[in-house]
């Protein structure tokens, strides 16, 4: 089978062949529909996960059918299309994982990071950690759902956002263009920031009903100014200060909330936070529930990416040129 691999820290993905994996006790093995080209592709070869493995195939946001199960497994069957995550597997039996929350389990393995991932046209998976596609929805369209999709999804839910709620997004990429939609699904009011106009339009046809420009104005005074502040500022974009400079535009009792980062920390006032009771926390990915929970809520309201598709040969470029800056939309890599 043909795949790319990562070899090293800032070294271009190589594209070679490999032998096709067998599944073992407990595992499904997935040939491939679809792949999205995610930043977290782009911080693996970047160095910026010390628990990295190399050489590793990169890519967790997959959607594939079950080609073959191994001994003892009983579902999903063969021939069903599933999507697999940025969480590959837990080890089952700590707190967390008893109450659902294996993306918080101390021994988790990250999919494309530690082990192989989507940029290949077969992978193995465990069974309990693939989630069944929903009845209609475009397997390939869907393909970010299974990163960015439940990354925004899951990061709205567990801020709080309801109908009550006026959520402001940070950034307009793949995580920040569907969390606009969710939020507008969820009956939310919903504000855009962005670094300049350029974003403005199709910010405001996804469903944000105010674009702030942050070369133009403060963010935090236009977001004040914005009947009183955010309930909650989901940040999209890879910049920890971004965020930081939010905070003052949180209504009281609010939440900044981080599902995008950068290498820098984060730093802000504390008088005003004690003050005005506010929050900061940061939601990494999510549980196999809350993909289910993703995939269900994006069928139920139509809401899909948008995406540019791309072969396995393009995959080393598209992987470069997301990290010079692009449109926001998704790559991703489709398999015949």
């Amino acid at each position: 089978m043909r795949a790319a691999i990562a070899t090293a820290v800032d070294t271009p993905l190589s594209l070679t062949e490999l032998e096709v994996p067998e599944p073992g006790p407990g595992e499904v093995l997935l040939k491939m529909t679809a792949c999205g080209v995610c930043f977290s592709d782009l911080n693996l070869v970047r160095g910026h996960y010390a628990f990295a493995r190399f050489p590793v195939v990169p890519g967790h946001e997959i959607t594939a059918t079950i080609a073959a199960v191994g001994p003892d497994v009983t579902w999903p069957a063969v021939g069903t299309p599933v999507g697999a995550q940025f969480l590959y597997d837990s080890d089952g039996h700590c707190d967390y994982c008893a109450r659902g929350e294996q993306i918080l389990c101390p021994h988790k393995r990250i999919t494309g990071i530690v082990v192989n991932g989507g940029y290949a046209e077969y992978a193995v998976f465990k069974a309990d950690f693939v989630t069944p596609l929903p009845e209609g929805l475009d397997p390939v369209a869907a393909a970010p759902l299974m990163c960015a999709g439940l990354t925004a999804f899951n990061g709205l839910r567990k801020g709080g956002a309801d109908a009550t709620s006026r959520v402001a997004v940070i950034g307009t990429g793949g995580i920040g263009a569907l969390a606009i939609q969710y939020a507008k699904a969820m009956g939310a009011r919903v504000a855009v920031l962005g670094r300049s106009r350029r974003g403005e339009d199709r910010a405001k046809q996804l469903g944000a009903e105010l674009f702030i420009a942050t070369e133009d104005s403060d963010p935090a005074a236009a977001l004040k100014a914005w009947d009183g502040g955010a309930n909650l500022i989901l940040n999209a974009s890879p910049s920890t200060s971004a965020a930081a400079a939010t905070l003052g535009g949180l209504a009281p009792d609010g939440t900044l909330l981080l599902c995008g980062y950068g290498s820098e920390p984060l730093n802000l006032p504390t008088q005003p936070m004690v003050l005005n009771r506010l929050r900061v926390m940061a939601s990494p990915s999510g549980s196999p529930h809350d993909l289910r929970d993703t995939l269900a809520f994006s069928a139920m309201h139509g809401i899909l990416p948008e995406y540019n598709p791309i072969t396995l040969d393009e995959a080393p470029d598209a992987l470069e040129a997301l990290g010079r800056g692009g449109s926001g939309i998704r790559s991703v890599i489709t398999f015949d």
